[in-house]
């Protein structure tokens, strides 16, 4: 190439600057023209590596621009960056001089449309009702009269200050632990965290009350942090979330056993006023006294009457006796009655047949034939045996047909309790009947459990 061409290629007159150097240039300008910069645009190409920066790439209908948060500025990030959100963000515009592409470096990320503590709220409390953490099941119910309430809030703040006012007055002997923290500001949730298992490892508190007098959500956000919700609803002893006024709603509140619209409803929650139990106790006395006098006269009236009716049962029951007894007399004179006739029938057939015995005959100077006498003894032990059988089977059945001998054969006599009606019958009896049961030698108490007739009948 001829030293003319040369010239016209080359200007020594002229820089010639080095892609470093070009890009150096680049950043200075960039940067400090663009050094406070506010975009709007879409999410994409999310990455958020184990450094804890996080990159992705702004965009919206026709460019896009790389973006980075770096960790420092992610840590103060209070909601979760999603694919697709659309946000607004402040940072200085930059040059990546390795790959000589400008990016924005992010400082403050903010959804659009909506606020970050109020986005940060809503995807928190989703992942953790997703988790249970504020189902009903697992709430726990207050205790009814509390002797220990644990108190976990500011020590200057106006909260504790009604708190007290409200607890002393409506329950005066109950006994309060100030756990002192910090409600607001960097580490508070920690802090309110810590404050709830120490009451839960101590185990002196029968309820618990957590709060913090009104203010702005960045005030309350301490009572959203994930480590105050999840020690809240770990707490194995009733807690009670009493943060901010009537409209403000925290997480706490969802996870809380009961929620308070105040810290002053609060402590209304938790106890009841002393005076009105103490009255409430009283007029229960009163009505005890009176509902136990008017069971006492009504028990005394069913005295009464059972006595009397034992009196006429007994009184039934010794006519029975009587009439039994009678009964009894005049069989056993009937028995021995018919004993004395036999008796006497039989001394007279002795008569009758030593009348006839030949011996007489032979004594009076008859002879008779020896066989004919041995004939006649025999005939006489005959009929001596005969009549014996006679005798014995009538006394037999005397003894058969005696009421005595009927139940001593493991007979019984049943009679109605209530009348001494005798039962002839399976059919007269009815079904928890009493009876009585009259045995050879004493009674019985009988109750029918069931009526069985009989199948022939």
């Amino acid at each position: 190439m001829s030293a003319t061409r040369q010239q016209t290629l080359f200007h020594p007159s002229k820089s010639v600057l080095t892609v470093s150097q070009l890009t150096g240039l680049l950043r200075t300008t960039v940067e400090g023209q663009f050094s406070d910069v506010w975009l709007e645009g879409e999410v994409s190409n999310l990455r958020m590596p184990g450094s804890g920066h996080i990159y992705c790439t702004l965009k919206d209908e026709s460019s896009q621009i790389r973006a980075v948060l770096f960790r420092s500025s992610a840590l103060r990030l209070k909601f979760t960056l999603q694919e697709g959100m659309c946000i607004i963000v402040r940072g200085r515009l930059t040059v990546y001089e390795p790959r000589g592409e400008y990016q924005i470096v992010l400082e403050t990320v903010e959804p659009k449309g909506i606020g970050a503590l109020q986005l940060a709220f809503e995807q928190l409390k989703a992942r953790l009702a997703a988790e249970g953490l504020f189902d009903e099941a697992r709430k726990k119910p207050l205790p009814t009269f509390p002797s220990t309430i644990g108190v976990v809030t500011s020590p200057t703040g106006a909260a504790i200050r009604d708190m007290l006012s409200v607890l002393h007055r409506r329950w005066p002997i109950l006994h309060i632990i100030l756990v002192p923290v910090p409600v607001q500001g960097e580490g508070a949730g920690q802090h309110v965290a810590d404050a709830v298992a120490l009451l839960n490892e101590q185990a002196v508190a029968d309820v618990i009350i957590v709060g913090r007098g009104g203010g702005s959500m960045e005030d309350l956000w301490s009572f959203n942090e994930e480590v105050v919700v999840r020690a809240v609803a770990a707490s194995r002893i009733p807690i009670v979330s009493a943060v901010g006024h009537e409209t403000d709603v925290t997480l706490t509140d969802f996870a809380a056993d009961r929620r308070a619209a105040t810290p002053s409803a609060a402590a209304e929650t938790v106890v009841p006023v002393l005076a009105d139990v103490v009255e409430r106790l009283r007029v229960l006395t009163v009505r005890n006294g009176h509902a136990m006098a008017r069971y006492c006269v009504l028990e005394q009236r069913r005295l009464d009457a059972y006595i009397s009716g034992l009196a006429q049962v007994q009184l039934r029951i010794q006519r029975e006796w009587q009439r039994t007894d009678g009964t009894i007399g005049r069989l056993k004179m009937l028995v021995c009655e018919r004993v004395a006739v036999s008796r006497d029938l039989v001394r007279q057939h002795q008569r009758e047949l030593a009348g006839l015995n030949p011996i007489f005959y032979v004594k009076r100077g008859l002879s008779l034939i020896p066989t004919l006498v041995h004939r006649l003894e025999r005939q006489i032990l005959v009929l001596s045996e005969a009549r014996k059988r006679r005798i014995a089977a009538i006394a037999a059945q005397l003894t058969h047909l005696s009421p005595l001998a009927i139940l001593g054969r493991g007979y019984s006599i049943l009679m109605r309790a209530r009348d001494g009606t005798i039962l002839r019958s399976a059919l007269d009896a009815e079904v928890d009947e009493e009876l009585v049961a009259r045995l050879a030698q004493g009674e019985l108490d009988c109750t029918v459990k069931r009526v069985v007739p009989d199948p022939l009948v």
